[in-house]
Formats: C-alpha cells, sequence, structure tokens
C-alpha cells in the first residue's frame, strides 16, 4: 500500500474533525436561516434545510464506523445542534430529536443484527428518524405508555396507540416509539421499538398551529404498525431512558435553545452597534439589557458545557449514570437551559426596543422569542421540579467550592 493510501486509510478511521462538522452544519445552517421566515409563517416543514442535511450526510455521523457512519460523539452532535438552533429553531430541534433517537438504538441494541441493519440504512440512506413517547391521557409523561405490543406467530409483533405528538412523523422515513411490554403488563414496564415508513401508517389526530417551533408540525397521529420483534431494542426502556434518552435529550435540546438565545444575542449587538455609528457612538437606551443577555449566555453556554463533559465522562459507566446526583444534575441542565434561554432572548428583545419587536425590522427577535418559550414546556419545567422534590432533599449539600 503507498502512502496516499495509508493516508486515507487513517482518515477514513478517524472520527470527523469538529472543523470538517462546522463546514458542513454551516451549509446547513445557510439554507436553513434563508428559509427560516418562510418555514415560520407557514408552519411547514424546513425541506430545503433538511435535503442539505442529507447531502452533507449529517443524519449518521454519531453511528459506528463498521455501521457506516463516522463515529462522531455527543459533544460533535451538540456543536451542530447549536449551529442550526441559531440559524432556524425547527431545524435544530429536529435533527436533535432525530439524534436521541439514533442515540437510543445505538447505545442499546446489543448484538441484534435487524437494529444493526436499521443504523446501516440510516447511514446509507440518509433516513430520518422521528420520535413517539407521548400518548392519550398520560401526556407528557414519557415514563407510562398506554398501548401495548401485540405478539402474533412467527415472531410478529402489532402497534397501535393515540400519539398526542409526533414531530415532523409525516416527513420521517421512520419512527422510534415506546410502548407497553405486553397487553398485561403496567404501565410504567415499556420498551423502545424502531419502526420504517413500510412498518407503519399515521392518520392525523389533530394539527400544528403553535406559537413558536412551527417547522417541527408535531401533529398528533394514530400509529398503526407492524413488524419484527427484533425491532425491539433488547434493553427495557427504563435502563434506555435514564442512560441515553434524558441525557441526550436535554443536552442536545439545551444545545438549540442556546443557539436561539446566541442568535438573538447577535441581533441585539449589530442593533446597538449600528444605534451607535448614527449617534455619534452613543448608548442606546437598551444597551444594559445587551449586557444581561451576555452574561445570561455566558452562564448557560458554561451550564451547558459543564453538564455535557460530565455526561461524556460517565455516559459508559451504568453505576455513574444511576447515582443520584448525576440523575438531579442532567435533570436540572434542562430546566436550566431552558429559563436561561428564556431569559437570554428577553434581554436581547429589551436591548433592541421596538426595532426587535417588529417582524418587519432586520433586528426581529419576535421568532426567537417564540420558539424559545417552547423549552419550559417541553417535558413541562414544573412536572420536573416536582419529580425532583423528594429526591433532592438526599443531595448532599458540597462543603467547598471544588466538590463537583
Amino acid at each position: 500500500m503507498d502512502l496516499q493510501s495509508i493516508a486515507g486509510a487513517a482518515k477514513a478511521a478517524a472520527p470527523p474533525t469538529a472543523a470538517d462538522l462546522t463546514t458542513r452544519a454551516r451549509a446547513v445552517a445557510e439554507v436553513a436561516a434563508d428559509r427560516a421566515l418562510a418555514v415560520d409563517s407557514a408552519s411547514r416543514f424546513p425541506s430545503e434545510a433538511f435535503d442539505v442535511v442529507k447531502a452533507q450526510r449529517l443524519l449518521g455521523i454519531m453511528v459506528p464506523k463498521t455501521l457506516g457512519g463516522e463515529g462522531a460523539g455527543i459533544g460533535d452532535v451538540a456543536d451542530v445542534c447549536y449551529q442550526l438552533g441559531q440559524a432556524c429553531a425547527s431545524t435544530g430541534m429536529i435533527y436533535a430529536m432525530h439524534q436521541i433517537k439514533v442515540a437510543c438504538i445505538m447505545r442499546h441494541m446489543g448484538a441484534n443484527a435487524t437494529l444493526q441493519g436499521i443504523l446501516r440504512r440510516l447511514c446509507a440512506e440518509q433516513l430520518l428518524l422521528a420520535s413517539s413517547t407521548t400518548e392519550g391521557q398520560g401526556g407528557g409523561n414519557v415514563r407510562s405508555s398506554e398501548a401495548p405490543i401485540e405478539r402474533h406467530e412467527g415472531g410478529r409483533i402489532s402497534l397501535e396507540r393515540r400519539a398526542s405528538v409526533i414531530s415532523y412523523g409525516a416527513y420521517a422515513d421512520g419512527v422510534v416509539t415506546t410502548a407497553r411490554r405486553a397487553a398485561d403488563a403496567v404501565a410504567s414496564d415499556q420498551v423502545l421499538v424502531a419502526f420504517l415508513k413500510s412498518d407503519y401508517t399515521l392518520t392525523r389526530l389533530q394539527g400544528w398551529n403553535a406559537l413558536g417551533m412551527r417547522g417541527t408540525c408535531s401533529e398528533g397521529y394514530t400509529l398503526k404498525a407492524t413488524g419484527s420483534a427484533e425491532q425491539i431494542l433488547p434493553e427495557p426502556y427504563e435502563i434506555i431512558h435514564s442512560r441515553t434518552m434524558v441525557p441526550f435529550a436535554h443536552l442536545l435540546w439545551g444545545s438549540v435553545w442556546t443557539g436561539i438565545a446566541a442568535s438573538a444575542t447577535e441581533r441585539a449587538q449589530s442593533f446597538i452597534r449600528n444605534a451607535m455609528r448614527h449617534s455619534n457612538g452613543q448608548l442606546p437606551p437598551g444597551a444594559p439589557q445587551f449586557t444581561k443577555a451576555l452574561g445570561t449566555l455566558r452562564t448557560l453556554r458554561g451550564m451547558l458545557t459543564t453538564s455535557l463533559h460530565r455526561y461524556e465522562q460517565h455516559m459508559n459507566n451504568p453505576q455513574a449514570l444511576a447515582a443520584l446526583d448525576f440523575q438531579t444534575m442532567i435533570t436540572l441542565t434542562k430546566v436550566e437551559a431552558s429559563e436561561l434561554a428564556a431569559a437570554t432572548v428577553m434581554s436581547a428583545m429589551r436591548a433592541t426596543g421596538l426595532s426587535g419587536y417588529r417582524n418587519d425590522s432586520d433586528y426581529s427577535i419576535g421568532r426567537h422569542l417564540r420558539d424559545v418559550l417552547s423549552s419550559p414546556i417541553m417535558i413541562n419545567n414544573d412536572r420536573i421540579l416536582a419529580n425532583l422534590a423528594t429526591p433532592s432533599l438526599m443531595s448532599a449539600i458540597p462543603a467547598t467550592l471544588r466538590e463537583p
């Protein structure tokens, strides 16, 4: 083998570089930003942006190279989410939700050849996965399922569930859904199942005319699916939920929200610089609010980075992931990220004044504010805080500043 072939093989074996992913993400972000207003106003799927996502082969970057992916880490994916969130919140959130489902399959499929085959197809064909974890009366309680898996002869299964939300369901190439393990199982005895588009039908139950995140097309559907029992992830959802679903969701959602906050802050900065140029250097009245926005953005980025690094350190250590302190930290990451992101965007809006309030201004922050206000509602913060109230009483208060 010549030196050029050796260098090519070494490059193929290495995970993608941050610079390479940044370049590819920027190609998507450029299109996403250009179409963001149209996506928001029409409440439509950001199809142009996802055409570029697929062209840049960003949907399978986390999948191991042995299955056709690139072996990227959660930090790489979080950075893509952050960049897309700055351009179009709906595009960023859809990308984040897809990657959460990829992570669940990848980290909990074991030696299951059927699930490995799904990941191979995902990488080769750039398939987009949707998520279905809420249904019926349970609403946002993802640790409770009503519809059971029905088992049939020949190792076949079926599922029918009334999903209150399947974001971008009509545009996805597959859906990963929770379900009760069996008809006689309790609601919390759940499994996670991966279906491809040929396995299911969707019957629309309700539309999506929301305040923000309008391009996620988070409609309700009756999902009717059939498949093989091998499409059920072998580990119980209880394990998947705590080790992968919650950490990936809170960190990747948080990255999108941080991107929204960064974009709003950047607009406020541009507004103030422009105002100073036209007033002999005099600061506009809202300038202190920009300083406030910049401060909360820095706090948000620091908090999210710390949580991300802590998860990266422990993500393959089941004992560490099950620890009360870790579970409390990763859950509160969602609460803190959502509250800080919303506060940052609100400060940016106040910094720009009427220019940011208007929808027809170059400095408009209305879409950013509407999109970021979804953050405390996605898995409601009050529900999270109520669930953590009792466990938090068992957590030790650090005695020194250096304790984690």
